[in-house]
């Protein structure tokens, strides 16, 4: 169910983000989605226990600004797909460095401090931006379309999957590979599915799309919120 919302979150992100810029003025959706994203994050770092709603609205949020802070690079100040890619790759490689050299481990197992979980948000954020600005470079500027630009991903992720079940790939590099790849694979399928029939697309429109993924978010965190009681009962 983790990879589920992570995958319904990013797509989400995508679709909101293309809509909210286009109803209304550029400036005010990318404050707007500051806004939330703020909000978000100050429910979530001041929990003092993982509660699945404020986590995947944290997650969501991240989504939403994570898609305009990339798309800012290229629509706002006319800056290359390739360019934006390299340059929040190298941002995601300083940070997980940051991270790494200051707490000494990447894993999400050890995120009980608020340091830790600092670092943990700046990755997250980091992630969405690197894999929005690489989901648009695939299918934009390497002219693959979304939907094959999707393809693409879905077999990229499977390669820490098989990594991680039959070669004992390091779990946490599993981790943060697969995390990485879901934002390019729900951001493509997200726009292929909401973009005109002329961009290689389905045309249900960006604010169908993000309603839709709404509903299935909040259906995972209901079911992960009930599968967590049931977890908390046992014990």
């Amino acid at each position: 169910m983790f990879w589920l919302a992570k995958a319904a979150t990013t797509a989400m992100g995508e679709s909101s983000s293309d809509f909210l810029v286009r109803t209304l003025p550029p400036p005010v959706a990318v404050l707007l989605g500051a806004v939330a994203l703020a909000i978000a994050l100050a429910l979530q770092l001041t929990a003092r226990r993982y509660v699945p709603w404020r986590y995947w609205l944290a997650v969501a949020m991240v989504g939403v600004f994570g898609t305009m802070a990339a798309d800012v690079l290229h629509v706002g100040l006319g800056i290359p797909y390739i360019v934006s890619t390299v340059f929040f790759a190298l941002a995601l490689a300083a940070v997980f460095v940051v991270w790494f050299r200051l707490e000494g481990t990447l894993s999400i197992h050890s995120i009980d401090t608020a340091r830790r979980e600092w670092c943990y948000w700046a990755a997250v954020m980091t992630t969405f931006a690197f894999g929005t600005a690489a989901g648009d470079l695939t299918a934009v500027s390497l002219h693959l379309g979304y939907l094959a630009s999707g393809v693409l991903f879905a077999l990229v992720i499977a390669v820490p999957a098989v990594g991680y079940f039959k070669f004992a790939l390091n779990p946490i590099v599993a981790f943060w590979f697969a995390y990485i790849v879901t934002r390019p694979l729900g951001a493509s399928l997200a726009d292929w599915a909401g973009v005109s029939p002329d961009r290689g697309g389905l045309d249900l429109g960006p604010g169908t799309v993000s309603l839709a993924l709404i509903g299935v978010i909040v259906a995972l965190v209901v079911a992960m919120t009930r599968q967590r009681r049931l977890s908390v009962d046992r014990l």
